[in-house]
Parts: C-alpha cells; structure tokens; sequence
C-alpha cells in the first residue's frame, strides 16, 4: 500500500458500535474495572491510555514504517522523554542547527540529567564522526534543519551511531512521513511536533516518537511516559489523526509552494542568500534528492539591510503573517533572531517562512512587494 493511501486509511476502522466512519473522541479520564485493579478492555485511567491516543499512535508507526508510536502533549515533551530516558554520563551528539528549544532543553536540561553534549554541525560526516566517544548513546540531527534548511545524510548517521553503540534520533518535522522516512534509512527514533504539518491547522499541540524496534528504548519511554504524565489530551489526538488524513495533498502543494517561493527569492536583488534543499545551489541538494521525495514548504532567507532590512520586510507582508510555527494552510513569516532571544545563534538578517496553501503567485507578489518597501 504507497503512504498516501496508508495516511487516509491507517487506524481508521468504522466504530464497533456505530459505524461511524469518523473516529470518536473518548473523553473519559477513567475506565471501569473489577474490583482487583484489573484492567478491562485495554483501559485504567488516562495518563495509561486511551483508544483515541492508540488509533493514532497506530497510524503514525504505520506511516514511518515503526515498530510503535509514542503520542505526547508537545513536540518539546517527546524530545524531553527520550533525552531523559538516557543513562547519566551518555554523551549526545546534536546537530549545531537544532531547533532552539531542543538545543536548550539538551545544553541546560540535559546536563543537570548528567549528559555530556556535544554541538556539531551533522552535514558534515567528518565532523560527525570526529565528535564520537565511548561513551556516546545518542546522535541527534534534524533534517531538514531548523531555521537554516541543513539537509544530513541518515543513513551515514546511523551506521555511525550503531558503530558507536548509540541511537540515532532523527527529527523529521519539517519533511512529515510523506517526503523523509528516517526508519527506513537506518534511524532508531523519529520525532515530530505534531503540531506542525501532521496537525496542519493551527489548532493542536502535541508530540510524537516513533519507534524502529519494540525494545528497550520502549518499555524505557512507555514507563516514563505513563509516571510522568506527558500524553496527549484525547481532543489533541483526534486532531492530529484527522490530519493526517490530508497530509499527502497538503504537502505536495506545501513542496510546490516552496519551491516558487525560493526560486523567487533566490533571484531578488534584497536578498543575499537562500536557505532550500530543492535549490541547487543548496550546500546538500543532491543528498536532498535522493533522500528525500520533495523538499517542503520551509524556507529561509537572508534580507540585504541587516536585521533592520529583515524587520522591515516582515512588517511589510500582507498574506504571511507575523506568528510562530509553520506547516498551517497560512503562510507565516518569523525573525528567528528576536523570537529565540539573547541566545540566539541565528544571524539577525534571517527571516524563516513557513510556505501556506495559497497560490504561490500570491505569495511571491506579496514577498516582492515587502522587499521593494
């Protein structure tokens, strides 16, 4: 079965008892049981788990190919839980262009969980493989990249991190299942901010980890998850898994999108330099075309001007809209640099745009008109 007829059709059986087609939701934060604690039909109590949370846990280890799936509140809880499930004294290796909070949560966070952490740029092998020590447990790349569009090659990740007797965690938000399947290509664990394309509206938070294999790692991170409390709300995964639903066409138009508007960019007299693996001038655009089946709808770029030209050009959009986020039907645009704070590697001329579901004409009209002033 090709994934896009697998995002419409995992974990989507009628309703036993209704026959309803659409899922329910199940609010119930408790379930009966016997007077023993036995649990009856699979549920206890919420923080457990719930059959709305399983449906799509079931359908997003089917879309990566996963052994299972771990639904959490937020992308930033599920990457929490797996750099909490390593053993202290671990040494992690992190892609140097990591989504900021992730790159918190491992320098600050993780060090005080007694992990040693080392930033390097995972594009490239060299580097990577240079950073490796005896006591490395975990390589973390993020591919697509956030906010610079870094593309790493997974599968010489992977036989690195399993010639190092570590995981490889691959955070795949930026390319969803549709367009990058890192399981398939040797990771250990996927991670998502659901929130972002596999939502794809907007209006839900939440996290995913997706598994290879059903080991330790799992029973590791079920455990924890189920003490500490992190899962999704039951509303949260019926967004999510109605998502998924459209995700295919949603992305190849994000893909087509993206590509018009970096295109355009990369022609701009304003602009000095474009961030896109589906350009080719882009440092890593061949690894991006055999790895990946489209390049996505983010893109970022650097205004002539400085951080005064970036700011200016960001109050002069129409159609995108100054906000946080990205992977929603509209178009936003981001100062990565102001949103991150005093700790902010990101060079202060960079605008990061998340590429909606308008036309793309549009969306290159307003970005002419935003950078001509």
């Amino acid at each position: 079965m090709r994934i896009e007829t697998m995002a419409v059709h995992a974990a989507a059986e009628p309703d036993r008892e209704t026959g309803a087609l659409s899922p329910p939701i199940h609010l119930s934060t408790t379930f009966e049981h016997p007077p023993d604690s036995g649990e009856l039909d699979g549920y206890l109590y919420s923080r457990y788990g719930n059959p709305t949370q399983d449906r799509l846990e079931s359908a997003l280890a089917a879309l990566e190919g996963g052994a299972a799936c771990l639904v959490y509140g937020s992308g930033m809880a599920a990457a929490a839980a797996v750099l909490a499930a390593l053993p202290p004294g671990a040494h992690v290796v992190l892609a140097d262009d990591t989504y900021f909070s992730v790159r918190t949560l491992a320098l600050d966070f993780g060090r005080r969980w007694g992990l040693e952490v080392s930033v390097v740029d995972v594009s490239d092998a060299d580097a990577l493989r240079g950073a490796l020590r005896p006591t490395t447990r975990c390589i973390w790349i993020e591919t697509p990249s956030n906010p610079h569009l870094k593309v790493a090659d997974i599968a010489a990740a992977a036989e690195l991190a399993r010639g190092a007797g570590a995981i490889l965690v691959v955070d795949g938000t930026f390319a969803t299942p549709m367009l990058q399947r890192p399981l398939a290509l040797g990771a250990h664990v996927v991670l998502h901010s659901c929130t972002k394309y596999l939502g794809g509206h907007s209006d839900v938070q939440a996290g995913a980890l997706v598994v290879a294999d059903a080991g330790e790692m799992l029973d590791t991170l079920r455990a924890q998850r189920t003490v500490l409390g992190a899962v999704a709300a039951p509303m949260s995964a019926w967004l999510v898994l109605r998502g998924l639903r459209t995700l295919a066409c949603r992305m190849e138009w994000h893909c087509r999108a993206g590509q018009a508007v970096a295109e355009a960019l990369a022609e701009h007299r304003a602009v000095e330099r474009v961030h896109y693996p589906g350009l080719p001038t882009h440092p890593q655009h061949a690894l991006a075309r055999r790895q990946m089946k489209g390049f996505g709808g983010m893109v970022s770029f650097h205004v002539r001007g400085g951080r005064a030209g970036a700011l200016a050009a960001a109050g002069r959009l129409r159609l995108f809209r100054n906000a946080t986020s990205l992977g929603a039907p509209e178009s936003l645009v981001e100062h990565r640099e102001s949103v991150e704070g005093p700790r902010s590697p990101t060079a202060p001329d960079l605008l990061r745009l998340s590429v909606g579901l308008e036309h793309p004409d549009d969306l290159v009209d307003d970005l002419r008109q935003a950078l001509e002033g």
